[in-house]
């Protein structure tokens, strides 16, 4: 998943011949799962039709303030507009509209949205080369970004004069890249790596059976996807589990047993910045594992059970500069519990839930935390879905980092 997925992309489209680009552009924003509206200069339809965007978008494309629909008048806001969007991209970009842009003209609808826009603005310029090495063309874009305005470098190559050089308008995919780059480092976890365990473990009996739980792995998904979508490059280490992940940020560690967790996290904890282990690890594992089916002969069977390793404690004790992060999920004195927890296993945070409250623990969409930290500070949070809760836990995690 995309940095862009649910974002408010608004397009602004210009009169250059690198406007047929534009719908390519806009498959890709929507490839990316982010909402894209396009509003076109009115000679930029002489270049890319209206209806091969407004297709491609879902979306109506606009152009003029006002619009004429058999006997109604439609007004476009272009204030509106401007609220809407999260980013605003500006591709391709005249030489006539940067000059615009940069002395604050205001003749058409798509520059009153430029003007009247909230969010972060992008520009991908789009002209022969004369013109892009033009003194004037340089001295817009220069005020453009001193506005705060990104600037996404043409390519060079040849135009469509013939001459070769610099003024080609990036290729979509790498627009599309460049903003997802751009957003990344701007987030609060960006260059921060974060360990994550989810899921239950397995832990055999003989080759087709095992000591499980119900956990899912819901809480611990949830919590990664809010990780990279901060900027985090994931470990998500999982035990068995159906649910599903497609973040370029979150790489993937299957696992089944307590013991291969335990080494997977090892091998990340070191260069982590923060750990949260949301697993449902198993406590113990039978002391030997058949190598044959078991048989059923007698009314009774007795398994020897032993510890599996610690993996939250044995992080704890090798803690540096790690963030590390527990869960505690208890059915009768809870807080006691996750409070002797947290101090054991020298935690910096611990996420407390109960099977006591209703909606709250395995396989539910939602949850019910109380959050403490090292100092016993107790922050409670109602019910709510896993994903908000993961923002939850982050919030936590970000006001004791940063404070």
């Amino acid at each position: 998943m995309s940095v862009l997925s649910g974002k408010n992309i608004l397009l602004g489209v210009t009169a250059g011949i690198a406007a047929y680009k534009t719908a390519y552009l806009v498959r890709f924003f929507v490839k990316a799962e982010a909402n894209v509206k396009v509003v076109m200069t009115p000679a930029s339809k002489d270049f890319v039709t209206p209806l091969t965007l407004s297709t491609l978008s879902n979306n109506p494309v606009v152009s003029t303030f006002f619009e004429k629909e058999e006997e109604n008048e439609q007004w476009n806001s272009h204030v509106d507009l401007g609220l809407w969007a999260n980013y605003m991209v500006i591709a391709p970009a005249t030489a006539n509209t940067l000059s615009k842009m940069a002395n604050g003209v205001c003749d058409n609808l798509l520059l009153a949205t430029y003007l009247s826009a909230k969010c972060k603005v992008y520009f991908a310029p789009a002209m022969d080369l004369d013109m892009y090495q033009h003194p004037a063309t340089k001295r817009s874009i220069e005020k453009l970004q001193k506005f705060g305005n990104v600037f996404i470098p043409p390519s060079s190559g040849e135009l469509a004069s013939g001459l070769f050089g610099e003024g080609r308008m990036e290729e979509p995919e790498n627009i599309v890249s460049f903003i997802e780059n751009d957003i990344v480092k701007g987030l609060p976890l960006y260059n921060k790596k974060v360990v994550i365990t989810a899921g239950p473990t397995y832990e055999a009996i003989d080759p087709v059976r095992f000591i499980g739980n119900h956990s899912s792995g819901k809480m611990g998904f949830e919590i990664a996807k809010t990780a990279a979508n901060l900027g985090a490059q994931v470990y998500l280490v999982t035990g068995p589990s159906n649910e599903k992940i497609t973040q370029s940020l979150i790489k993937r560690i299957d696992v089944v047993s307590a013991e291969e967790m335990y080494n997977e996290v090892h091998k990340y904890y070191s260069s982590a910045d923060i750990a949260i282990l949301s697993a449902a690890v198993a406590d113990y594992k039978p002391s030997t594992v058949a190598t044959t089916k078991i048989k059923k002969t007698e009314d009774s069977m007795s398994i020897e059970l032993v510890k599996t390793n610690d993996i939250l404690a044995s992080l704890g004790k090798i803690k540096t500069t790690q963030f590390l992060v527990g869960f505690a999920l208890e059915t009768n004195n809870e807080l006691e519990n996750a409070k002797a927890k947290l101090k054991k296993k020298n935690l910096d945070l611990i996420v407390l839930n109960s099977l006591q409250d209703k909606g709250a623990g395995f396989k539910k969409e939602t949850n019910k935390v109380t959050i403490i930290d090292k100092f016993e500070k107790i922050s409670e949070f109602s019910l709510k879905s896993k994903a908000e809760v993961a923002k939850d836990i982050f919030n936590e995690i970000l006001n004791r980092i940063y404070a």
